[in-house]
């Protein structure tokens, strides 16, 4: 039996996990999450994550430092960090951007800083 199950996630009431990231649709094997009005900042530590993200700009820009690569994302880009790749990011202008992730980030509390 297909899985028939709708899910509609309204984002000024979605939950909102501890780095600041609005919980969106989250299916068994991928989840959306929004990053909204985020502020320039410093990069954080570099992480390796157990799950693949996948990101859209929306508004301002970013850099993403990805195993010594250096990637500029202006609105209209998209990007991929691969599972278990070490990765930050440098907020250059206040930023709004979508990512996927699969499996779900939030699952098992892998969504941290």
């Amino acid at each position: 039996m297909n899985d028939t199950s709708i899910t509609k996630v309204t984002s000024e009431f979605s939950p909102k996990g501890q780095l600041g990231q609005r919980y969106l649709a989250s299916g068994k094997s991928l989840a959306m999450r929004l990053w909204k009005d985020e502020e320039p900042s410093e990069p954080l530590p570099e992480t390796a994550r157990e799950y693949e993200t996948v990101g859209f700009i929306i508004s301002g820009r970013a850099e993403l430092h990805l195993e010594g690569q250096t990637l500029l994302l202006n609105p209209g880009d998209s990007w991929v960090v691969p599972k278990g790749a070490k990765h930050t990011y440098r907020i250059l202008e206040t930023l709004t951007a979508i990512e996927a992730t699969s499996p779900p980030a939030q699952v098992h509390d892998r969504d941290h800083a």
